[in-house]
């Protein structure tokens, strides 16, 4: 992929000056490795997990699970987009601590059942309020960041359908072992 001679500099502030916080506002040590197939951080993230292309949910791998890990959630948000900050284009949640990692083009309909390895998983609600991956979409020729932060929870949670970012991290408050980032950009021309 290529990648632009600043996109360094935007991903230092990224992974910097936006790192996403633990529900409590204290840091969570990023232990645990968030990887994809397709992308990495500060690269730019391909046209397919966009509108611009066919908008499948990106594939995303993780390792390095703290010890004590019950249950795995995933946000997928961009903090120089919302009002307020920030957008988000992805929640899921009661992933369970067996699951290595999400696979290309997860399922968009509800009813839809998910993979056996995910099994009680749930999409939760994006910034547009439908449970499914909606990808970058940001206006053209502004670079956009796209955190897709992996959370290790220390128990199942038992939530139920329908929840976005804010009531996630709520939920998940006093229960993050710890988390990791995957970081990519994305322009539209």
């Amino acid at each position: 992929m290529r990648t632009a001679h600043w996109m360094p500099v935007l991903y230092a502030v990224a992974t910097v000056g936006w790192a996403p916080l633990a529900a409590t506002g204290q840091a969570v040590p990023r232990t645990i490795i968030v990887e994809s197939p397709v992308m990495a951080s500060g690269d730019t993230m391909p046209r397919e997990y966009t509108p611009d292309g066919p908008n499948l949910s990106p594939p995303l791998t993780w390792s390095n699970l703290p010890d004590g890990t019950r249950e795995i959630a995933v946000l997928c948000s961009d903090f120089g987009a919302g009002n307020p900050a920030p957008w988000v284009h992805w929640v899921i949640y009661g992933i369970p601590a067996t699951a290595d990692g999400l696979p290309e083009g997860l399922p968009i309909l509800p009813e839809t059942q998910m993979p056996p390895a995910l099994t009680g998983a749930v999409q939760g609600l994006n910034g547009w309020r439908r449970p499914y991956y909606r990808g970058p979409a940001p206006p053209a020729g502004t670079p956009h960041i796209y955190h897709f932060t992996v959370y290790a929870l220390d128990q199942p949670l038992g939530l139920g359908p329908g929840l976005d970012r804010e009531d996630l991290l709520k939920a998940m408050d006093g229960h993050i072992l710890g988390q990791g980032d995957l970081v990519p950009v994305y322009t539209r021309f």
